[in-house]
């Protein structure tokens, strides 16, 4: 944690633990050099007395400075010996700073480098952890209601940003930029190929039919018979005649129409469509006429009504849904991240494509940040407080050092007898 802008470590059980186990072995191997002390005076003493404690005094005396040497050794490591200012002592508190420039350069060649980073990642089965999240349905609902909270503040912002008029724009423009005739073209021949105009004329054959015999149709075209006629023959009702005769002649010719399969009329009409569709593809004119009328749809204020109606239907909606009014949203949503979760989980490939992806990203946003890390690294070691940092290290690793010195005066020791041996067989040849 932070404390007047430096970094205080806080120790935890287990470092209170170890800490007392450091103290005890510190303990052990002052008890030892003061062991060595003390048999070093009483063999020095007892030397004349027998030959034997020579050796025993070469031992003890070798043993004595190699556990001094290593005690100022381990000391000079974490700080100044008996306090005393000797050079190349407290080493690391004297180099703080350029142990903490070299730890974020360390850090950042050998283990941000690209292929260790990429490495690693690959490891990693990121779409298959999205995937699991996804098919945990209390998960995936509550992805779809926090999801629904941020649409309406979406929504907002695109609308007093301008990116809606901005995407209205661009969806204006990209549909003028379509060329309906061929288009047209590839749908009619699609529609006249599966048949599907036999039942559209038929439709239209009948609704012609059940238009003509209406009451009002009728009255319609007797009065424009009326209108055309002769006084002399509207004096005979001439026009309820003429008028029964054209209904009744449509009537038959529909109804030819629709129950003869083979009528010529029939054939004259796919005649006719056939020979759309290449007009559509290859005739100039018939491309203008299109592309005039899409100009004209699409300039209509109609349209622009249209649009302001839907997107404000569909705003009201999403605010509904995101108050909780409505609950249809969020549960289609939910069913969305499911099923979502479920097709990710079944197809490998995508999964494969998904962690590739992620990687990618991953590592080119590593590359680009990890100076940031290593500056990152060395700012924060060089805001801890050294002295808990020091007794932190030794807390963990200073147990193992004390046993240098177990280790300093047991060779120091042996070394001592190597050299007294040598002294003793060189002085009696």
């Amino acid at each position: 944690m932070a404390d007047n802008g430096k970094f205080v470590l806080v120790a935890d059980t287990g470092d209170i633990a170890r800490a007392a186990e450091l103290r005890r072995v510190k303990m052990l191997a002052t008890l030892v050099l003061a062991g060595c002390v003390v048999v070093l005076i009483i063999a020095k003493a007892m030397e004349r007395v027998h030959p034997g404690f020579g050796f025993l005094a070469a031992f003890a005396e070798a043993a004595t400075i190699g556990g001094l040497a290593d005690w100022y050794a381990v000391v000079a490591l974490f700080r100044r010996p008996l306090g005393l200012p000797i050079p190349h002592t407290a080493i690391i508190q004297q180099n703080q700073h350029r142990i903490a420039d070299k730890l974020g350069e360390f850090i950042e060649v050998h283990f941000l480098s690209p292929a260790p980073v990429d490495a690693k990642l690959r490891e990693v089965d990121f779409a298959s952890f999205i995937s699991d999240w996804l098919t945990d349905p209390k998960k995936s609902s509550d992805l779809a209601r926090f999801v629904l909270r941020l649409l309406p503040e979406a929504l907002a912002a695109a609308e007093t940003s301008g990116l809606k008029s901005y995407f209205t724009r661009r969806i204006v423009t990209q549909l003028q930029s379509v060329d309906l005739a061929p288009l047209a073209a590839g749908t009619l021949r699609g529609f006249i190929a599966e048949g599907r105009h036999k039942g559209m004329l038929d439709d239209l054959l009948q609704a012609i039919h059940d238009s003509i015999n209406k009451p009002e149709t009728l009255e319609l075209i007797r009065e424009k018979i009326r209108n055309e006629l002769p006084t002399l023959l509207k004096f005979y009702r001439a026009d309820k005649f003429l008028l029964k005769r054209v209904a009744a002649s449509a009537t038959s010719f529909f109804e030819e129409v629709r129950s003869d399969p083979q009528h010529p009329f029939r054939g004259e009409v796919d005649r006719i469509l056939l020979t759309l569709p290449d007009k559509l593809a290859n005739d100039k004119t018939y491309a203008d006429r299109i592309d005039g009328l899409k100009r004209d749809l699409l300039a209509r204020p109609e349209l622009a009504a249209l649009t302001r109606d839907i997107w404000a239907n569909v705003k009201a909606f999403i605010d509904r849904s995101a108050s909780g009014e409505s609950n249809v949203l969020q549960h289609h949503l939910a069913n969305v991240f499911l099923e979502a979760g479920r097709q990710l989980a079944a197809d490998s490939e995508m999964r494969a494509e998904i962690n590739g992806g992620i990687v990618a990203v991953l590592c080119s946003f590593i590359a680009d940040q990890k100076s940031g890390v290593s500056r990152f690294i060395a700012d924060q070691v060089k805001s801890w407080d050294m002295k808990q940092l020091i007794n932190l290290i030794e807390i963990n690793i200073g147990k193992d050092l004390q046993y240098i010195r177990f280790n300093g005066a047991l060779i120091g020791g042996l070394a001592g007898v190597a050299l007294h041996t040598a002294e003793v067989v060189i002085k009696t040849l």
